[in-house]
């Protein structure tokens, strides 16, 4: 069991979503970052599907009611056991006792604490990840307590951790495929999708990501038609709105750009006035 001292700006348990529930509305969830979220599993060598906990920009202090072995994958927020720093990417043995804090942000925007067995909150509709409305919360709170399994192995910690691409975190490219209303758009409006520098503006959340920068749109009404995450969408005004896990399944706006798994992955590891441009690739 873990017990939730702080529960930090926004941290959820989410695994990797519940997928064919659509038709009935519910939205997919899981994690934003499934690069991020998967190395910390398989560092632990858990099964992908195993339920993490999601921290949004830290601030979240965790009590350990159980030995277990934990790994910290992500956004870098400076991560202690009882005040001592710890390596993240890296199997790290927790005692019974132990305090995890994390602190100011390095890098990034969202991390993964991932635990041996993945944490056992309850399954609905096939799936861990919280959401408002399926599961009783949809954030961790203060005292909760998380439950998670006694260890049954004895592994060993390790002073290795595993390198990951700061291009990840860094860069400004975020790779899409067209979407189904795409070949409707003007040339000019096609070129300037694919050459403006978007910056993401003060609404971003696990639902979607509204961009600043406008782009002419001239575009018929469409019919309700499905969305999923990494949609992107180009409102009535001209906004593009970039539909991450948590975001509705059907939607009104036309579907110009759709994001790869990855992609989505970079861009939930951005926030407010973070820059990026969508580079058009074929599939």
């Amino acid at each position: 069991m873990i017990k939730v001292l702080k529960a930090g700006f926004y941290a959820s348990i989410q695994d990797k979503g519940r997928v064919g529930y659509a038709n009935v509305g519910v939205p997919v969830s899981g994690v934003m970052d499934s690069y991020a979220a998967n190395l910390s599993n398989s560092i632990l060598d858990n099964s992908l599907e195993a339920a993490v906990l999601e921290i949004t920009f830290g601030g979240t202090q965790l009590e350990f009611l159980t030995d277990t072995f934990i790994c910290i994958s992500g956004g870098d927020f400076l991560p202690k056991i009882n005040q001592k720093s710890i390596l993240m990417n890296a199997r790290i043995k927790v005692s019974k006792n132990d305090i995890l804090s994390f602190g100011k942000i390095n890098f990034g925007v969202r991390c993964y604490l991932a635990v041996k067995g993945g944490f056992k909150t309850d399954t609905r509709l096939e799936s861990r990840s919280f959401y408002q409305n399926i599961t009783e919360d949809h954030i961790i709170r203060k005292n909760e307590i998380l439950p998670i399994n006694k260890i049954e192995n004895q592994l060993k910690s390790t002073n290795t951790s595993i390198k990951v691409l700061k291009s990840h975190f860094e860069t400004k490219e975020i790779k899409c495929f067209k979407g189904p209303e795409y070949d409707l758009l003007e040339d000019h409006q096609k070129e300037q999708l694919a050459s403006q520098l978007f910056t993401i503006s003060n609404d971003n959340n696990r639902m979607g990501y509204r961009l600043n920068e406008t782009i002419e749109n001239n575009l018929p009404s469409i019919l309700t038609s499905a969305v999923l995450p990494g949609t992107v969408q180009l409102t009535p005004s001209g906004k593009i709105i970039v539909l991450m896990k948590d975001c509705q399944v059907t939607g009104g706006y036309p579907r110009v750009l759709q994001l790869l798994e990855r992609e989505i992955g970079m861009l939930s590891q951005k926030t407010t006035h973070n820059r990026l441009k969508f580079m058009l690739i074929s599939i």
